[in-house]
């Protein structure tokens, strides 16, 4: 068998750059200690990296204040800390059925609750939701949209300005779940109105897993929902209310940082648009390839503008799991199938009854080589039923 193909990106990159790998085992062999806890020259080097961390993160998403970009483990827990630092009784909320289950289920249990009410929007067929749509959905009592910057399922990217103003006009507040965008897609918080974002550091920030966090803007009331150590007034019962500690509790995952700082010089040496833009040409290579086989379909894939270098597909005749499975055992391509934790995009494209599509997801280490011969693969196998 030739060289494995990764194609699942989309769930995390693979492989993430050498010096991300590099940067981690030395940082973590030669530092020791706790930021903001001891006063020892050995914390030195640890709290500046997490500073220069939040600062280079806090740049790329177009905020004023780095104290105001904080840490946690990923971007379902930054999410969950939005939904419950942001929501009360009575809240209205506006999301839409492009939704990861990060959104979904927590926005879920609240309406099981009786605590908020929620507006899905839909998406249109090439997998874009209208901002007319989000505005028109907006009432008195709505206090957030929560709004995917780019879906895992489809890759089509939102546009976040026009919802953003929409947001600000009606005097609700705008959270974006940019899991699928950070450091991929450009988002400038300040001039785009975003209030929130929630990002994780294991995909396009070229981090490892296990870090993620939150960028709140200027005078957005999210409350504590976690309370304990920050290594700061410690005399006091209650937990500190400013940024960075509101957020955090507890020692951070000092490693995660490292590799999120090693990652953020990477992309800055490579530039985040031209990385963006390379795995978009072998997205497009990718796409019409595997459009001309008989049997293929593809969803919301018409052209790469306004996407991420997500595709998903069927093979006509096959169950998406099979398809994988096949492409893992006999072809040494991973690829990701089934619903994608989002199962409403499925039941809008109707792919549900077939228990989702098969997902390639392209990171910046992919080839035209390897591309090539994932289109080969899924021609050899739509070929068997033909």
């Amino acid at each position: 068998m030739q060289d494995p193909i990764y194609l699942d990106n989309a769930a995390t990159t693979y492989p993430k750059p050498r010096e991300v790998y590099d940067f981690m085992h030395e940082f973590y062999s030669t530092c020791g200690g706790n930021p903001d806890r001891t006063g020892r020259s050995m914390a030195g080097r640890m709290e500046q990296v997490v500073s220069q961390t939040r600062k280079m993160l806090c740049e790329l998403f177009g905020g004023d204040d780095p104290r105001r970009l904080t840490f946690c483990l990923n971007a379902s827990d930054a999410l969950n800390q939005i939904v419950q630092g942001m929501l009360a009784s009575g809240d209205h909320v506006v999301t839409t059925l492009l939704e990861h289950n990060s959104v979904l289920r927590p926005l879920y249990h609240k309406e099981q609750a009786g605590e908020v009410e929620v507006t899905y929007v839909p998406f249109d067929d090439a997998g874009f939701v209208s901002p007319a749509d989000v505005k028109a959905a907006l009432r008195e009592n709505t206090k957030l949209v929560l709004l995917n910057h780019a879906s895992n399922v489809v890759g089509t990217v939102q546009p976040l300005g026009e919802v953003g103003r929409a947001c600000r006009e009606a005097g609700a507040y705008f959270a974006v779940d940019a899991s699928q965008t950070a450091g991929v897609v450009e988002i400038d918080a300040k001039g785009m109105c975003i209030d929130l974002v929630a990002f994780t550091g294991h995909k396009g920030l070229m981090g490892p897993t296990g870090i993620g966090g939150v960028y709140t803007g200027e005078g957005v009331p999210i409350r504590a929902t976690r309370f304990g150590g920050t290594g700061v007034q410690s005399g006091r019962r209650t937990h500190p209310e400013e940024f960075p500690y509101r957020l955090e509790c507890g020692t951070l995952n000092i490693l995660g940082v490292a590799g999120l700082y090693a990652g953020q010089l990477w992309l800055r040496e490579q530039g985040v648009a031209n990385v963006h833009a390379r795995e978009m040409a072998l997205w497009d290579r990718m796409r019409r390839g595997l459009q001309g086989i008989e049997g293929v379909v593809t969803y919301c894939a018409d052209g790469a503008e306004g996407h991420t270098a997500v595709l998903s597909f069927n093979v006509l005749g096959w169950e998406a799991a099979d398809v994988g499975a096949i492409l893992d055992a006999n072809y040494g391509i991973a690829c990701r199938t089934g619903l994608h934790c989002a199962p409403l995009v499925h039941r809008r494209l109707g792919t549900d009854e077939v228990f989702g599509t098969v997902r390639f997801s392209l990171g910046p280490f992919n080839t035209e080589e390897q591309v090539e011969r994932a289109v080969a693969a899924v021609a050899e196998i739509a070929a068997i039923k033909g």
